[in-house]
């Protein structure tokens, strides 16, 4: 046996959900494109469960699904509220969201039937913690969410306490379209790896939120925020950006595993971030973007990934740096539900060998004689 480091270009898994086939994007056929210019991000996660766009009666059903499930136990809320208030936002979303498990009478029923209506109240109820911790770490209250209105509005509403802008939601609702699968990722595979011991839903989740904590994956968007607020301005764009380049220091936000010739959702980021600047009037972080690309482009052959241009669309939205993580989550929760799904369907638990590069023939040798 031979090791392949990180487990590249190996196909782990067969599923139907999503997949990236010559640099395209695809949601269960459908192209990235077409449901980011145009879809609901309420579409998107039907899609990802059953395999079709709802109509109109299934999507209003889970519509009113998600509302009706959208408020957290009051347990959990009290705590959230034990929780240090420097605490790590993904670490508290860890943990509430294992904490969900212990509020929900059939968290061990392994059914078809219960662990879709589990992947519902997941998708309802993320938003709602993460904009609770988001609250409660600035010393304010959570706000309890909005009956009636999509995901991307709610969750907005409950991190201010404000009726969002139109553009703003649908800015929100565009970015958790293009975070919401991404065929077999990090944390996607970390959830289908712990559910195929036939553990529950909850604990898969946990351990998928676990894999998105690490800044090679969710948290390099985090990342490319700080490093703009490093920078400053665009006068000081140039040389901090040639610096790294001239030290071989990594640059969030650049490049990916499986994307030679660019990713496909980071066009609609960069869309996103310009309108939203324009809008606030004040384009220097776009500015400051747009020379970083041209600098990391030109000189490694490397081009944005998602995560560098949703850094700025956050910041225009007036989102705190250590939510941005966090928000992944709150789309990606679709997908990670949609391969645990998958995965019981056809289950196998997942048991890769490793190949040893230890010493051989050792002798064990008496303590008083080592």
């Amino acid at each position: 046996m031979t090791a392949t480091k990180g487990l590249e270009g190996i196909v782990a898994a067969e599923s139907s959900i999503s997949s990236i086939i010559d640099g395209v994007l695809t949601y269960r056929g459908y192209n990235i494109d077409d449901l980011a210019e145009q879809a609901e991000f309420e579409e998107v996660a039907y899609l990802l469960w059953h395999g079709s766009l709802p109509n109109r009666e299934q999507l209003d059903q889970l519509h009113k699904q998600l509302s009706d499930s959208a408020k957290l136990p009051d347990g959990l809320i009290s705590q959230m509220k034990l929780y240090p208030k420097e605490m790590n936002t993904m670490a508290a979303l860890r943990s509430a969201v294992s904490s969900l498990a212990l509020y929900d009478p059939e968290a061990d029923d392994m059914s078809r039937e219960a662990n879709e209506r589990k992947a519902v109240l997941l998708q309802a109820q993320l938003p709602s913690i993460v904009a609770a911790i988001a609250r409660i770490k600035s010393g304010q209250e959570p706000v309890a969410p909005k009956e009636g209105v999509s995901i991307a509005e709610n969750f907005l509403y409950m991190l201010t306490g404000e009726a969002p802008e139109e553009i703003a939601v649908k800015a929100f609702n565009q970015a958790l379209v293009l975070h919401a699968d991404h065929e077999l990722n990090a944390s996607t595979f970390a959830a289908r790896v712990t559910v195929a011991t036939l553990s529950d839903i909850y604990s898969g989740v946990t351990s998928a939120i676990g894999a998105l904590k690490g800044p090679l994956h969710g948290g390099a968007n985090e990342a490319v925020a700080n490093m703009l607020y490093e920078i400053g301005s665009l006068d000081e764009t140039d040389g901090y950006i040639q610096k790294k380049l001239d030290n071989r220091d990594k640059i969030m936000g650049f490049g990916h595993r499986v994307y030679k010739n660019g990713d496909p959702r980071a066009k609609h980021l960069q869309k996103m971030s310009r309108e939203l600047c324009e809008l606030n009037n004040d384009t220097s972080m776009y500015d400051m973007s747009v020379r970083i690309e041209e600098l990391v482009t030109g000189q490694k052959g490397l081009k944005p990934n998602v995560d560098f241009y949703s850094a700025s669309v956050y910041t225009q939205l007036g989102i705190e740096r250590e939510v941005f993580t966090p928000i992944f989550a709150i789309s990606r929760v679709s997908g990670w539900t949609a391969h645990i799904l998958e995965q019981y369907e056809n289950n196998r638990i997942i048991r890769p060998r490793a190949e040893y590069t230890g010493p051989a023939n050792q002798r064990y040798i008496p303590v008083d004689l080592r």
